[in-house]
């Protein structure tokens, strides 16, 4: 097989590419996958060679090959400067708050903002003297009025992870721009094969790799990817002093789900547009929260920016009590109740984002549930709910 150079790379096409990326048979002994590769300490050949550090790894948490063909992989799909990895995807969202916001910055975060990233603002970045004020996601340029002097990042999460919200990255991306503010986002939902955040001008694109990436819900990781080499510079300098790593055997999952990253996704758009459709229908629902429905608050946006869409939804029920919920969700057989997504099952997740909103209030009138679409057969998930919404029905 032979090794391409990098022109002939890039000219190969999305799915092509992220078969290819971080591969090269030669250095793994003709195997087609590289290989796990387990280590703490790294031996130096000589005194000179350890007293400047002349090897590709002075230490385990410098990474290892297992883990740069990882990298390369997500830089593949990302573009940009640089990617990191990290042990978690809350710890890739909160690398570059610990990379970049100093004492006496602000930082605007959306509303929207998956919820334990939001108790890190809380709870540590006001102990580092960090003003945090949360906005309405939807704000679109009129964030520039919330800006101050100090103002120093705005963190965007477009749809957001519960209640779906679709910003209008572009006009945040340009008003923070012209004052020189970074934008930072988690674009978990979409993955950057269904949004490039960085040719959108975001300057840190952040992945939940537990999500999509892995793709099987057996792997805890995540990637932060920095659109200029000085943004990664930085964000690489906290890096190696927090001493972030991620297990090889994690790097070595998480890239053989990239593998099939494009395929799974090509299969999960439509389910979910399917199960949300028959969801519109349902007497017991409300409405539901898909940016991919034509009467989505968010659809006009979604459709300029986004190339697809993933599977994960909400949907807001007619008023009932918590206990037909529970008689609802806990009877189901097909729908895991878990609160991740991007696997290959199914899953279901009550919640109640009014307790902790701040900046909006989204205004639902009934209980709200989200919903993660697998690789099931279709008619059986709805089977599933069916038999679900009968014991919701006889609850109330």
């Amino acid at each position: 097989m032979k090794k391409l150079s990098k022109p002939e790379f890039a000219r190969l096409r999305e799915k092509t590419r992220l078969v290819l990326a971080g591969r090269d048979s030669t250095d793994s002994y003709g195997f087609v996958n590289p290989p796990i590769v387990r280590g703490s300490t790294v031996i130096y050949p000589s005194t000179a060679d350890f007293l400047v550090r002349k090897a590709r790894y002075s230490y385990g948490t410098s990474g290892s090959p297992t883990i740069d063909a990882l990298l390369a992989a997500a830089h593949t799909m990302e573009g940009g400067a640089g990617v990191l990895a990290c042990s978690s995807g809350l710890l890739a969202c909160t690398l570059p708050a610990l990379a970049f916001l100093t004492a006496g910055d602000h930082f605007l975060v959306t509303d929207s903002v998956y919820h334990p990233m939001r108790n890190f603002c809380e709870r540590m970045l006001p102990r580092y003297g960090v003003e945090v004020t949360y906005y309405d996601p939807l704000i679109g340029e009129g964030i520039a009025a919330l800006f101050k002097p100090n103002t120093r990042a705005v963190w965007t999460e477009s749809p957001g992870s519960q209640t779906l919200e679709v910003q209008d990255i572009p006009a945040i991306v340009a008003a923070a721009h012209a004052r020189d503010i970074m934008v930072m986002m988690d674009n978990t939902w979409a993955t950057p094969l269904l949004f490039d955040a960085h040719s959108f001008g975001v300057d840190v694109s952040v992945q939940a790799g537990t999500k999509y990436y892995a793709g099987h819900s057996d792997v805890l990781i995540g990637t932060v990817s920095a659109r200029t080499p000085e943004l990664y510079k930085q964000l690489q300098r906290t890096w190696d002093a927090l001493g972030v790593i991620i297990a090889p055997e994690d790097a070595y999952l998480t890239l053989r789900g990239i593998r099939t990253l494009a395929i799974r996704l090509k299969e999960l758009q439509p389910a979910g547009l399917e199960m949300a459709n028959w969801l519109v229908a349902r007497p017991e629902v409300a409405r539901v929260l898909h940016p991919a429905m034509p009467d989505d608050p968010g659809h006009a946006i979604w459709k300029r920016d986004f190339t697809g869409a993933c599977s994960l939804f909400s949907i807001e029920l007619e008023p009932v009590s918590m206990k037909a919920v529970a008689a609802m969700l806990d009877g189901l057989t097909l729908f895991g109740m878990g609160a991740s997504w991007g696997g290959y099952e199914s899953l279901v997740l009550p919640f109640d984002c009014t307790r902790y909103r701040t900046a909006t209030k989204p205004g639902f009138k009934g209980p709200t549930i989200r919903f993660h679409i697998g690789l099931e057969d279709l008619e059986d998930l709805k089977e599933d709910l069916d038999a679900g919404f009968a014991r919701l029905r006889a609850a109330s």
